[in-house]
C-alpha cells in the first residue's frame, strides 16, 4: 500500500474514554482559544499531485507532551521521522523551514507530496489512524478538495474545509516569500539568461512584488495578474501544461514517471525533432530578426520517415519539453504585454527538478522582450497552495 504505516512508525489508536479525551483536549486548549488544536495541516489536492504541509511544533512543554493524545503523538513522530511514506509519498526535506513562528508557536514546516491516484489510500490511512477523533479541521484546496470531499466524509469521517486554489496560491506565496528560505532568498532569477551555459541562479528581492504576472504550471496552466495582495484576476490559462508534457512523453517514449521523462529529456536533442528557422531559410530570417536556431515548427521534422527513423526517445522527450515550455513562455509573454506588467513569476510542480524549462523560460522572456521582461522563480514552487490552506486554518478559531 502507498501509505503503509505499520511497525514503529505507525499511528496507534487512542485508548481511553471519549470523556477523558475531551478533558485532555479542553486542558490543552485552555487559554489558547485563538488557535486551532494540533495537528496543523494544509492540503492542496491537484490533478497530478497532492501537496501536504505540516507544522511540527518544537516548543512542546513537558505537560503538553504528557497530555498529548496517543494518535496525535504518533502522527507527529510518523511524519517527521520518515522521508518516504509507502511507495509514493515523499517529504522534500531540503525545503523544510525551521524555527518558524506560526500563531505564537515555534516549529518546523514540512513539505510532503504524493500522487493524486494514491488519495484513496491516504483517506484509508486517516480512517485507520482514527484521525477524526482529533477534532481537527482539514483545510484543503485544489480541485480534489471538491472531488474527494464525499470520500473524506464517508470513509474517514472527516469534513474538509474547502478553499479557493488561487486565493491559497497567492497567500501562500506571499507568506513564504516574507519568511524567507531559512535565511536565504525564496525568489531567484537567472543572470545572463540568454547564454544557456553561462546563466546562473541569483537571489531576487520580491519585497515590492506588484504588479506581477503569476504563471502557475501544474497539470494545466493558470495565469494571474496581481495588482495587490487582495486584487488579482485570472487572465487566462492553457490546457497544455505539465500533464501534457508527461502524458505525451509516456506515449512517445514509454516512460512512466515525471523524473524519468526529465532524465530522458536532459540527454536528448530537440533540434533532431523540431524544424528550425535555418532548416527553412538556410540561416537567419534577418528582416524580422529571427535567428536560425529559433524553432519554426515544433516536431516539424517528424513528417519525414528518414528523420523519424534516426531520432532517439531522448530527443522526443526533449522536444516535448521544449514545445510545452516555449508555448507557456509565449502565452505568458503576451499576457505580460497585454497587462503592461514586466515581472513574470513562474511556479508549480512542472518546474520541480526541471532546470531545462526554467532556463528556457528565462531565456524566452528575456530574448523575445528585448530584455524588458524578467522571469522569476521560487524555491517552494509547487507548495504555495498547501501553505495558503494552512494559513486559512490558523485564521480560524477553535470551533470545536
Amino acid at each position: 500500500s502507498s501509505f503503509h504505516t505499520g511497525g514503529a512508525g505507525g499511528l496507534q489508536h487512542q485508548h481511553g474514554s471519549p470523556a477523558k479525551k475531551c478533558r485532555i483536549r479542553r486542558r490543552l486548549d485552555s487559554g489558547k482559544k485563538n488557535r486551532p488544536p494540533f495537528p496543523w495541516f494544509g492540503m492542496d489536492i491537484g490533478g497530478t499531485l497532492v501537496k501536504l504541509v505540516y507544522f511540527e511544533p518544537k516548543d512542546i512543554t513537558t505537560e503538553e507532551e504528557q497530555e498529548e493524545v496517543e494518535n496525535l503523538k504518533s502522527i507527529r513522530k510518523y511524519l517527521t521521522s520518515n522521508v518516504a511514506y509507502g511507495n509514493t509519498g515523499i517529504r522534500d526535506v531540503h525545503l523544510e523551514l525551521t524555527n518558524l513562528l506560526m500563531c505564537g508557536r515555534k516549529g518546523n514546516l514540512h513539505f510532503i507530496r504524493f500522487p493524486t491516484h494514491s488519495m484513496p489510500k491516504f483517506i484509508q490511512m486517516g480512517r485507520d489512524k482514527n484521525f477524526s477523533s482529533l477534532h481537527t479541521t482539514m483545510c484543503a484546496t485544489g480541485g480534489g478538495a471538491y472531488k474527494f470531499e464525499d470520500d473524506f466524509r464517508k470513509m474517514a469521517d472527516l469534513q474538509l474545509h474547502k478553499l479557493d486554489e488561487l486565493d491559497c496560491l497567492i497567500q501562500g506565496l506571499l507568506y513564504i516569500d516574507s519568511v524567507g528560505y531559512n535565511g536565504l532568498s525564496e525568489c531567484y532569477y537567472f543572470e545572463k539568461s540568454t547564454d544557456f551555459e553561462q546563466c546562473q541562479k541569483k537571489p531576487y528581492c520580491l519585497d515590492n512584488p506588484y504588479p506581477m504576472l503569476l504563471v502557475n504550471i501544474g497539470s494545466g496552466v493558470s495565469i494571474l495578474a496581481l495588482y495587490s495582495k487582495d486584487n488579482y484576476k485570472r487572465v487566462t490559462g492553457t490546457s497544455l501544461g505539465g500533464g501534457t508534457f508527461l502524458g505525451l512523453c509516456c506515449l512517445l517514449t514509454g516512460c512512466e514517471t515525471f523524473e524519468e521523462a526529465l532524465e530522458m529529456a536532459a540527454k536528448g536533442d530537440s533540434t533532431n525533432v523540431d524544424k528550425l528557422v535555418k532548416d527553412i531559410y538556410g540561416g537567419d530570417y534577418e528582416r524580422f530578426g529571427l535567428l536560425g536556431c529559433a524553432v519554426a515548427s515544433s516536431f516539424g521534422h517528424m513528417m519525414s520517415k528518414e528523420k523519424r527513423d534516426s531520432i532517439s526517445k531522448e530527443d522526443l522527450a526533449r522536444a516535448t519539453l521544449v514545445t510545452i515550455t516555449n508555448n507557456i513562455g509565449s502565452i505568458a509573454r503576451m499576457c505580460a504585454l497585454n497587462e503592461n506588467i514586466n515581472r513574470v513569476v513562474f511556479v508549480g510542480n512542472f518546474l520541480r527538478v526541471n532546470m531545462v524549462s526554467m532556463k528556457l523560460l528565462a531565456y524566452a522572456m528575456d530574448y523575445w522582450s528585448n530584455g524588458q521582461l524578467k522571469a522569476l522563480f521560487l524555491e517552494h514552487e509547487g507548495y504555495f497552495g498547501a501553505v495558503g490552506a494552512l494559513l486559512e486554518l490558523l485564521k480560524m478559531t477553535d470551533v470545536h
